[in-house]
């Protein structure tokens, strides 16, 4: 038993950002545990899926990748509809692909859900002889946009796992203390409600007791 069907809530995660910044190797490093040097560009909307353990509570998280439609400006509102996290990623070592993070989070609020949880992502943490984006820069814009951040490395699998669990927590949490508001809830529990199911009511309520 226990299959990937067991669950208790489904998180669905974007991943945004200009093309070429590692989103896929990302989307692949924590679903998959791996990494294709060669990845070309994606066509098309793809997604993965990875279970995860929070507060004794099983989530299926559901990790979706723009998958180089952000080349054409392509990106349809319903690639955002019923999201609860996105994580932003940039390139630490191209200054340009930080620089729209801006333009990125516009988007993201224009289509999302206002409770969204957001993490700013400096991927490539690997090239740091190229850097061009300091860590300390990018803290303080994620911090005056009340985003979260980390660094990462796709290749050498550094803080991949880290920054997943630190976003599905905080969705927990804000699921938890029902901060979300009731559009998004729904898009949560695509499993069982939190609760007693409605069924179980039925059969409470048609019962025995007069």
């Amino acid at each position: 038993m226990g299959s990937d069907d067991s669950y208790n809530f489904v998180f669905k995660v974007v991943l945004i950002g200009e093309s070429g910044v590692g989103k896929s190797n990302l989307l692949s490093r924590f679903t998959k545990n791996e990494f294709a040097h060669d990845s070309r560009t994606t066509i098309g909307v793809e997604f993965s899926t990875r279970t995860v353990r929070i507060d004794n509570l099983t989530i299926k998280a559901q990790i979706w990748d723009t998958a180089g439609l952000e080349r054409y400006r392509a990106i349809t509102s319903a690639y955002y509809r019923g999201a609860v996290g996105a994580l932003l990623v940039y390139d630490i070592s191209k200054h340009l692909t930080y620089e729209s993070a801006e333009r990125w989070l516009k988007e993201l609020y224009d289509h999302a859900d206002p409770h969204i949880v957001v993490m700013l992502v400096g991927n490539k943490s690997d090239l740091e002889n190229l850097r061009t984006v300091p860590t300390d820069e990018a803290r303080d814009f994620a911090e005056k946009k009340g985003l979260m951040f980390m660094e990462t490395s796709a290749l050498g699998s550094t803080n991949v796992e880290a920054a997943f669990s630190e976003v599905l927590t905080a969705i927990h949490t804000k699921v938890a203390s029902r901060e979300v508001t009731r559009g998004s809830i729904s898009a949560v529990t695509l499993s069982s409600p939190i609760g007693p199911s409605s069924e179980a009511q039925e059969e409470r309520k048609g019962c025995c007791r007069s």
